[in-house]
């Protein structure tokens, strides 16, 4: 069963990129996350659709903004 949610380092991990650039990513507006308590998930499935949209220059299904 692959995990349906991934912790901030795990992200930074399959990014390539260091824990500050990924903490701020997380809080982008934008950014697909779960917050519990104090705790920042990110949905695995939302990741990847964001990833591919930002990948095409971050357009939406409503166009840019």
């Amino acid at each position: 069963m692959q995990k349906p949610t991934i912790s901030v380092p795990e992200m930074a991990a399959e990014l390539g990129i260091g824990l500050t650039k990924a903490y701020q990513l997380v809080h982008e507006p934008n950014f697909p996350t779960i917050r519990i308590g104090t705790r920042i998930l990110i949905p695995v499935d939302r990741f990847h659709e964001w990833l591919t949209q930002e990948s095409k220059g971050g357009e939406t299904s409503e166009g840019k903004h």
